[in-house]
């Protein structure tokens, strides 16, 4: 037997009988990560489906098994079983739903979590003169440069155009002397 039910639009519950003990899980997903928790009590074999009460401080969830009554504190992102019952004068019942077994798939399979959306692109950090890039890693305050990795390499080209070192003048890649001045260029 195993029941799951929405606590809220981001918190999700499955509790699960096998044999004697009650396993209880809680999904929580929140804007950009996912959280699961687990517990597992003995409590027998339920001998009604289990209850789920939304108080003021969080969801109470009671279990009726052969073993007696037990009630678990549900909170986000904790599971506790409560040593005394609660008072749930004023609770509301939230409804929790069967989950169906096949016999492909002994284990029951909680319906799925809408997906994340994907992460932006972290764009560079600028807060006064400080600016941060990731890639590659760079941090840059006024004239202090920090960089981590290695920069994509610039491909290296050659000059369009030469100039002569004596006097100036433009000259052509293949010339070997200025046609100006005379003088010897460097080989390029």
């Amino acid at each position: 037997m195993a029941y799951f039910g929405n606590l809220s639009s981001t918190d999700r519950l499955q509790v699960e009988n096998v044999g004697v003990q009650t396993a209880i899980a809680l999904s929580s997903v929140r804007t950009g990560q996912q959280q699961s928790q687990q517990t597992s009590l003995i409590t027998g074999s339920w001998v009604v489906p289990p209850t789920l009460f939304q108080t003021a401080t969080g969801w109470i969830l009671r279990i009726e098994a052969n073993q007696g009554q037990f009630f678990v504190q549900i909170a986000p992102g904790s599971i506790s079983l409560l040593s005394t019952p609660p008072n749930l004068l004023g609770a509301t019942v939230l409804p929790l739903q069967p989950i169906t077994m096949s016999a492909s798939s002994p284990s029951p399979s909680m319906p799925p979590m809408s997906s994340l959306p994907p992460l932006e692109p972290l764009s560079p950090l600028q807060m006064g003169d400080m600016q941060m890039h990731l890639e590659p890693m760079q941090m840059r305050m006024g004239n202090m440069q920090m960089q981590m990795g290695t920069p994509t390499p610039t491909p290296v080209t050659e000059p369009a155009q030469r100039f002569c070192t004596q006097c100036g003048q433009a000259v052509s890649l293949g010339d070997r002397f200025c046609a100006h001045c005379g003088h010897a260029l460097a080989a390029p």
